[in-house]
Formats: C-alpha cells, structure tokens, sequence
C-alpha cells in the first residue's frame, strides 16, 4: 500500500465510488496504490463535486440519490439491438404519463407507443414533492440509430435520446477467415518533390495506390490528421489537437484544390512563390518545419479561396456545410478568434461562443470565418479522393483513421464544448515499466455526466466526421472509453486516480457509426487492461492490438505466434518505440538515458533489454527464421515472418521498418527534449527516402515479399 499521510474517509470514498471515481489500483510492480483524499478531492471538484469538507461531502451524497428522481426522464438511454430495455419515468406520485417513441429518420422513422410495465418502486420525497415512478419497456425489435423517447401528462412533458447500437460490429465480408496486412505511417514524414514540406493528403492518395498495387497491402493505417493551432507556433503531436473531429489544413494540397486550374496567371505566380519557398524542406533530413509549411500553404490557399467556384462546385460546399451543422461554423469561429488574438490568449470575455461579444466577433471575422470552413471542405475533398484511390490500387480497407485520446487544453474543443471537457484535470499514465515516472498528456478528460446529458452528441458528431472516408478506424488508448487516469492540475503523473465512463455507451455508439459507416474498429488496448475489457471488447466485435514485443508466455519468452488472438491488429512495434532496427540496438534504452527518463540504473535496463533480444532471437532460430549470424534486415523480416505466422485477423507493418528507419517518432515523457512527431521517412543512415523512390526502395520490396508470401 501506498505511504498516505491523508488517508480519504469512508464517507468520502463512497462519494468517490458513486461519481465513479476508483479510489485504488495496482501498480505496475503489483503493489495496490491508494489515492490520497487530496486527490479524490480534486477529482470530484473537476466533476462538479463539492468535497471540500465533511458537510459538503454529506450533501453531495444525497444529491447523488435524488438526482434520477429530479428528471422526468434519463438524459439519454443507450441500448442494444434485440434486448428489451426498461426506462423509468419520473411524475409526480399519482399523475398519469404518456410515452412514445420517434424512431430515427435514418432507421426509416415512425412513432412507436410504450407499454407501462407493473414494477413498483416506493416513491420517494424530493424537493418538497413526492415523487413516483412508473417503468416502461422498449422493446427489443427497434432498428438501429438514433431514436427520441417523449414523456407527456399533467407533470410531465419531457423527450430524451434512446440510441440502440448493434450487439456486435461484424467484420466485413472480406475479413471473414482470411488475413488482411497494411502499412502504417506518420503521413506528416512521408513526402514527395511535390510536397510542401510535409506529407500531405495527396501523398496519402499516392501510398494507398501504390502500397495497394505494388505491395499488395490492404490497408494504410495513419497517424491521427486532427486539426492543430491555425497559426504558428503548431503543436506538432497528432495526438494532442485543438479539436478531434475537424481536420488539420497542413494536409492540404494546394494544387489540387480544382480552383487552382481557373487561377489567372498573377494569382498562380503567387502560388508558385509559395510553393517555391518551402519546396527543398522534402529534402531536409532534420526535423519537419509544420510552421513554415502551414505559413507557405496558407498564403497560397487564401489565393485559392478567393477563386470564384462554378456553380456545382459552390452547391457541393453548401451541402457539407449544412451536413457538418453548427459544429463546423463554432470551430471555424475559433480559428478566426486564434489568428486574430493567438490561440492561448484568447479574451477571457470571449470565453463564451454564445455571447454577444462572440456574436460581434463572428460579423466582423466573417470572411476569415468563411475561410476556415472553407479549408474543411477541401481537406474532406482530398480525403475522399485518398480513400477511393486506396481501393483503386487494390486495397480491401483503404485508409484506416486514428482517433487520439483527448484535445490540447487550450484549444477549439474546450472553448466550444463547454462542461463537456473537464476543467481541473489532465489526462494521463500511471508509472509502468516504458515511463517509469508516469505519463501526463495535458489533455482535459470528458467528464462522463456531462457526456451523457449531452446525449453523447459530442462524441458522436466526432467520430462521424473522423469515419466520413475510412476503411477502418483506430482508437487510441481504447480503456479510455473504460477508464481514464485523472491527474490534477499541479499534481505528478503519479499522484492521480482512475475514473470510470459508461463503457456499454461509448462502445455502442462507436459500434453504430461504425457499422453505419462500414468500417472496422481496432482498440490500442496495450497496457495495464483488465481482462474482462479484452473479452468485452471482442463480443462487441471491437479488434484489439498486439505488439510482438509486449507479448510474453509469462516465462519471460516471447510469446508463440500460434497463441496470439485471432481478433487483432498484429504488428511488431508501434509508433512509442523506436522502429526495430533501432529496438534491436537498443536504442529505447539509450534515449531514455539520455534524457534522464530512467528510474532504475541504466546497467539493469541494459541487460534488461539485451536480455529480451536475445530472448526473441532464440525465438527467431528456434522456428527456423533466422540463422547463426543474420544481418539486421534478416532479423527485421524474421521478426514479420514471426507476426505473420499468428491467426491474427489484421498485420501491420510500419513503413518506418520497411526502410530500415532507425529513429523514435515519439518518446513518451517528453516535450521539447526530444523531436518527437518531426522525424522525416529516412533509411538505415538517416538518409531520407521520398515517396517518389518509396516502392521502389530495395528494402521495402523485399519485407513485401515476405508479406505477401
């Protein structure tokens, strides 16, 4: 147990439990860690929890018992398909309730009337009223989607959201008893002579053809292309953007956009000159310059908004604009507000996008506000056109989308989704073997009560917008939709708790875009996961992920691939660890060293790490993979061959490791230590490799091979 001089008090660990806070959890060397009742006090006051003393804490626990019977109806009512689901009704004792269903216009639509159940409950004495409950069932034939619930009589007059998601997302025809392999890339490092400094959504197209037609992949799966900061200083992580549900610009290509054909010859100059001054950073073996490639690209897209559209084309924006609804108006607001004031110095009185001195802003920002809805519409273009040409070269899946875990703390989404996102909190690891101090990622946690009266929209708008042109999505850190690790503001990595979301929700509604969607769903569920959550995942038909170095027989030996699960993405590594070559020198270790990141001496991580090579190299020989003395491109092909002999359903394989990449996209931990998420596409001796040599590239041709065989 934890040394805690503040141990919490039972009154106060009860509280914790009913907002589901989890007041204990296992260490990574198996000891049980108790939150201290600081930090449970800070956790409950970012949920809007009062537990600053006894008195507080006595009032917050009746408020948790009577607050169901304060709503005439739950905010929201989440179901499976095929199961019958009771819904309690709240009226004054005695009062007489009508309720119905108005089924989703998606599903067909329709009314469908509720049958009252005989299910007595006591009623119950709340703010001076007496207050009863009647029950009533929806039954279990209601189609998929998004249906309204009504309650109506002399004191009630209420709707709510009833979303019935599918029991199991299938697997795709395609899927069914075959196997399925793709690469994976950080799209940002992967350019062509013809980018702008960055790999860019017309790259995308490129690598999903090509990888399709000349490597016979079927599918590329890609960093997370989440919208940054729309002036500079850019956050480079993907996984840290002002909004998940819009895309960044930087992906844009400019040429591409067909306004660009119809330019008269001046305002095409200016293009050119833009382009001109970032086009030798494709060459640049240093880190990637985000700013000076979104400074050129902007100038050149402002020509380009100004090019008056055809008419069809103007009617295309018009419908993705009402499509995308007021979401897309509100994020475009903040860009302009972030260009005008800076993103993190925002004028707290525009803190509300509601207010009139929003309002204000919006009139006299409208062009610029037009802009930036403008630059979503030709970012889902040239999305649209990397999908369709991923299946044109061959590919089953296509583009497979990654979903980050949360949102920069001072970006577009905590301005526009108010009491949704968490204020207090950060998002983090607890202290495990790879981040032995522990992992904060800065990013405010939704908060699971204000998600579920907000009928889950939030959520549900973002992830229709990340599956509008995806074969497949992948959820990173899937246990957040479990839990999260809550970390206080001010507090160390280490010094947070668990706090638990409504898992048959969020998973469902994930599920029912999905399907709605057409697309497969891989969970990251490395880590400290319980059980149970693997197997939950798997009925859902949710793909978990399997990394060949983090699985083990229990012995201390790599795993066989024979006992692998069937239903994952199979790799061997992943975008927080050097590429193999680099693992295989141990160059996790030296980085860590390097950066002061070790909490043991570097003696015991070294053997530690040489030991685990060896170990997966008498692995490699004992199955006939690799000989006595192989060279390091032997080793990485055996290490695929290896993945390759699991029944995994889905293998990837990093294009890092297809041309012998040695250095760490991402070193997790760090900020401004280390250049993570700015590392070019390099080979062996740094030397970078283009997209325009990529699938000609002698090393890549060969580990296809092996793919392929």
């Amino acid at each position: 147990m934890a040394d805690d001089t503040q141990a919490p008090s039972e009154a106060l660990l009860r509280l914790a439990t009913a907002h589901g806070v989890v007041p204990d959890h296992w260490g990574f060397h198996g000891d049980l860690r108790r939150a201290s009742a600081d930090t449970l006090r800070a956790v409950l006051a970012a949920l809007g929890v009062d537990a600053g003393s006894p008195e507080r804490i006595d009032v917050a626990l009746a408020h948790v018992d009577d607050q169901p019977w304060r709503r005439i109806l739950p905010p929201v009512v989440v179901t499976r398909q095929g199961r019958q689901q009771q819904v309690p009704v709240h009226v004054t004792d005695g009062d007489p309730v009508h309720v119905w269903l108005e089924l989703d216009e998606e599903a067909g639509g329709g009314r469908r009337e509720l049958t009252q159940v005989d299910a007595y409950v006591e009623p119950r004495a709340v703010d001076g009223r007496r207050v009863g409950r009647a029950t009533f069932t929806l039954p279990g034939d209601l189609p998929l989607g998004w249906h309204q619930i009504h309650a109506a009589g002399p004191s009630a007059n209420a709707r709510a959201v009833v979303v019935v998601t599918p029991d199991r997302l299938e697997l795709p025809e395609r899927l069914r008893g075959g196997r399925s392999w793709g690469y994976m890339a950080q799209l940002y490092s992967v350019r062509s002579r013809r980018s702008w400094g960055v790999g860019d959504l017309a790259d995308l197209a490129d690598i999903g053809w090509l990888a399709g037609r000349e490597a016979g992949a079927d599918f590329l799966l890609i960093n997370p292309l989440h919208a940054a900061e729309p002036v500079a200083p850019m956050t480079p992580s993907p996984y840290l953007p002002t909004t998940r549900r819009f895309v960044n610009p930087l992906y844009i290509r400019p040429e591409a956009v067909p306004e660009a054909a119809y330019l008269t010859s001046a305002d095409r100059s200016l293009v050119e000159w833009a382009f001109e001054s970032v086009q030798g950073l494709a060459l640049d073996a240093g880190p990637i310059d985000r700013d000076a490639a979104w400074e050129a690209k902007r100038s050149a897209l402002d020509v380009l908004f100004a090019q008056p559209r055809s008419a069809a084309r103007q009617a295309a924006y018009q419908d993705f604009v009402e499509e995308q609804g007021p979401g897309l108006g509100t994020f475009a607001l903040w860009c302009a507000l972030a260009e005008k004031y800076g993103p993190e110095t925002i004028p707290a009185e525009l803190g509300d996008p509601a207010s009139p001195a929003v309002a204000a802003e919006r009139a006299a920002l409208a062009d610029r506000v037009e802009f930036h809805t403008w630059l979503q519409w030709v970012a889902d273009e040239q999305l649209a056109a990397a999908q369709a040409a991923a299946h044109a070269g061959g590919m089953a899946i296509g583009i497979m989308h990654d979903l980050a875990v949360g949102v920069h703390p001072a970006g577009a989404d905590v301005w526009s989704l108010g009491d949704v996102l968490a204020r207090g909190a950060t998002v983090g690891a607890p202290p495990d073997m790879y981040n032995q101090q522990g992992q904060n990622w800065s990013q405010p946690p939704w908060r699971p009560d204000a998600l579920a009266r907000a009928a889950y929209a939030p959520y549900r708008d973002m992830l229709r917008t990340v599956l509008r042109h995806a074969g497949a999505i992948r959820i990173d850190h899937v246990i957040g939709l479990f839990r999260l690790w809550w970390i206080p503001t001010g507090a160390g990595a280490d010094e947070g708790a668990y706090v638990r979301y409504d898992h048959e929700a969020l998973v469902g509604i994930l599920a029912l875009e999905a399907h709605r969607a057409g697309a497969v769903v891989i969970g990251e569920d490395l880590g400290t996961v319980e059980p149970w959550v693997r197997d939950y995942l798997s009925e859902r038909g949710i793909l978990g992920t399997s990394v060949l170095w983090f699985e083990g027989d229990g012995h201390g030996s790599p795993l066989p691939p024979e006992h692998y699960r069937p239903l994952v993405l199979a790799t061997v590594t992943t975008h927080d660890l050097p590429p193999s070559a680099g693992y295989l020198a141990g160059e996790h270790v030296a980085i860590r060293e390097r950066l002061g990141l070790l909490t043991e001496p570097l003696a015991v991580v070294r053997a530690q790490a040489d030991a685990e090579r060896d170990r997966m190299l008498a692995a490699l020989r004992q199955r006939g993979l690799v000989g006595d003395d192989p060279s390091e491109r032997e080793v990485v092909e055996a290490l695929h061959r290896y993945v390759m002999a699991t029944p995994a359903v889905l293998v990837g394989v990093s294009l890092a490791d297809a041309v012998g990449e040695r250095r760490a996209q991402n070193q997790p931990g760090t900020d401004q230590e280390y250049p993570n998420w700015k590392v070019p596409l390099a080979d062996s001796v740094g030397q970078v490799v283009l997209l325009d040599d990529l699938f000609t590239n002698a090393r890549l041709r060969s580990l296809a091979a092996v793919l392929r065989s």
